[in-house]
């Protein structure tokens, strides 16, 4: 059973969407891409520097738009599963079926953008802490009035508030744990996004989907989510509550997913599942190199095409 996830901010590297450009095809998807973001995806993808494509309102339709390029020169394959990290979410509702790539693209444009705006309005901030119980982990950043935003795995959870609790919670961290500070625009999945929600509200009403035509992970709770409406409801509210993408690993592994392939910037995700799914197959697509690996992962676990 092949489940395709696609990774959310902070996967973006300076460079990451050069190579893709010599694949045919690419430039002119790109460009479409990148006229729906309202970005150039081309320069920001190409020659932008670490500090440049760090702003939300690039990297995440970096993001969204290289997990695209990737799928598409992968043909297009079909998933017994789809999931995606944070934004990534947006990447799993067009595999799905659920949107198409261009509405996709202006929605991300709107959400990074709204995120970026209400960032601004307030210096805050993120911070993984690794190791440690949960419980106590997040204990301890309630305590000092942080949101466990990312719960990614166990001993590895990201947490979010203002620059001046993140600083007392470093100073005071939870037993057992490592504290380490993000090179993050804001506060994502808390409260301190909540203006970006409103105008992504005012755009989903003028959206069309469809319902998902295979099982497709929400962040929300780990569930599957049947509609195209509540996906694109789910994907509006995501921005101000937390990410469980421990729910969503659990989720795929009792369904019994065999192999998970990341798509491009791929590693993220993987890295994770290495120590939270053993026994399943993973596969990161890092670039072009690895599509002739990623075909032949596909063709391995997909029930789909058994």
């Amino acid at each position: 059973m092949l489940a395709i996830v696609a990774p959310g901010q902070g996967a973006q590297t300076p460079g990451m969407l050069l190579p893709w450009l010599e694949l045919p095809g690419t430039p002119a998807l790109l460009d479409s891409l990148a006229s729906a973001a309202r970005v150039d995806l081309v320069a920001h993808g190409t020659t932008s520097d670490a500090e440049t494509i760090v702003d939300t309102a690039i990297a995440q339709p970096l993001i969204v738009a290289s997990g695209l390029l990737a799928w598409t020169a992968l043909g297009c394959p079909a998933a017994d599963v789809l999931a995606g990290h944070s934004v990534g979410e947006v990447t799993a509702a067009v595999l799905a079926g659920v949107l198409e790539q261009t509405a996709a693209m202006e929605f991300v444009h709107v959400r990074g953008a709204g995120m970026a705006a209400s960032a601004a309005g307030l210096a805050t901030g993120m911070s993984a802490v690794l190791g440690g119980d949960a419980t106590v982990v997040i204990a301890k950043a309630e305590e000092h009035g942080l949101t466990p935003a990312n719960i990614n795995a166990a001993g590895q959870i990201v947490v979010a508030g203002t620059l001046d609790q993140l600083a007392s919670f470093a100073a005071d961290p939870p037993e057992g744990s490592r504290v380490r500070p993000l090179s993050v625009a804001g506060a994502f999945h808390t409260v301190h996004m909540a203006p970006a929600v409103g105008a992504l509200e005012v755009l989903a009403s003028t959206m069309s989907t469809s319902n998902p035509t295979t099982t497709l992970l929400s962040n929300a709770d780990g569930g599957s989510v049947e509609t195209g409406a509540e996906v694109l409801a789910r994907l509006v509210v995501q921005v101000s509550n937390p990410v469980r993408w421990d729910l969503c690993m659990d989720m795929m592994e009792s369904i019994g997913v065999t192999g998970l392939l990341e798509l491009a910037p791929g590693g993220t995700l993987t890295g994770m599942a290495k120590r939270a799914m053993p026994g399943v197959a993973l596969l990161p697509v890092k670039g072009p190199d690895d599509l002739d690996a990623a075909r032949a992962f596909i063709a391995e676990h997909s029930a789909a095409t058994a």
